[in-house]
Order: structure tokens, then C-alpha cells, then sequence
């Protein structure tokens, strides 16, 4: 059996669980979301706990059934506490703007970027440099992230762009005569 599926996923007060069809949903304070569940893992509520099984003694739905639970486990925490990941702006006039759904950067370019937040995402700027990306399911936040990083990532001779707050770029020296 998987190391990680032998954990089961504790439900704090709160969350509740709906298994229907072969959809996992799950509801708390902050929102819902829902999940497929794989076929070859069977899931079992005890109280107020989730536990994961291999449906049979294969290797896919051994590694199935930790893939599942790392997911709902994931899906607890957002619709409880939420994500956010942290990005911030490096580098002589580039700046961000949350309005609404979209974020508005400069970046250096000739034209403004403009980003638009997808349904469940939000980002706010505590400063003009920092951009805070929050939601409640973990893989879109990261996506989400990704994605505007993606429009100027860090170089390696000045460290200009956009990065993540704990992301650490190592300085290339430059070229000598």
C-alpha cells in the first residue's frame, strides 16, 4: 500500500463530504470544490475521517491511492484555510495593479500586460511590487502564478522580473575582457 494513503484526511468541523457518481465534493467555509475519483480507489468515511484503499494489488492503483488522498487532502485545506502563493516585482518601473478580476502589470514592455483572474482566483497588491494570488484550489493558484511569472521570469544577470517570494536567483557574473 501506498506510504501516503495509510494517513487518513481528518475533516475538520465544518467540511462536509458528498460522494456521487464517482465525484468527490467537497464543501467548507470557504467554498466547494469537487474531484473524480479513480477507479481503482475505494474510499471510506469513518466518522469524521477519509481513508484511501487499493481497490486491487496493482501497482496503478496502489499509486492511485496516494495520488487521491494527497488530492482530497488538498482539497480540505483550501475549502478551510485557502492558498496563496506570493510574487514579487524586481526591477526599475515594473509595476502591478489589481482591478477586480485582472491584474495589470508593467513589465518593461512597450504595451501595459493585463491578466485576467479565472473564476475562484483572486489577487490583490499590498504594494506596487507585490502581487498576492489566493484561492481556494491549490493547483489553480499555482497555475495562476505560473502564468504571470511567465510573462518576464528573473534573468540571470541583473535578477529583474517577476518571482516568487521565496525563490532565490543566483546572479550569473558577467562576461570580462
Amino acid at each position: 500500500m501506498s506510504r501516503i494513503a495509510k494517513y487518513p484526511v481528518d475533516l475538520p468541523k465544518g467540511v462536509e463530504t458528498n460522494f456521487a457518481a464517482e465525484v468527490l465534493s467537497v464543501k467548507g467555509p470557504m467554498g466547494s470544490l469537487s474531484q473524480a475519483i479513480h477507479q481503482s480507489v475505494k474510499i471510506v468515511k469513518e466518522g469524521d475521517t477519509l481513508t484511501f484503499h487499493p481497490a486491487d494489488e496493482t501497482a496503478l492503483a496502489n499509486a492511485m491511492s496516494g495520488t487521491m488522498r494527497a488530492l482530497v487532502a488538498n482539497m480540505v485545506t483550501g475549502v478551510t484555510k485557502g492558498f496563496e502563493r506570493k510574487l514579487t516585482l524586481v526591477g526599475v518601473g515594473y509595476r502591478a495593479q489589481a482591478q477586480g478580476d485582472k491584474l495589470n502589470l508593467t513589465l518593461g514592455f512597450s504595451h501595459p500586460v493585463v491578466h485576467s483572474m479565472p473564476a475562484g482566483v483572486k489577487c490583490e497588491t499590498p504594494t506596487q511590487t507585490e502581487i498576492l494570488i489566493k484561492g481556494t484550489n491549490k493547483q489553480q493558484v499555482g497555475q495562476v502564478a505560473a502564468e504571470v511569472r511567465a510573462y518576464r521570469p528573473p534573468e540571470p544577470y541583473k535578477g529583474k522580473g517577476v518571482r516568487y517570494a521565496d525563490e532565490k536567483v543566483v546572479i550569473k557574473e558577467t562576461k570580462k575582457k
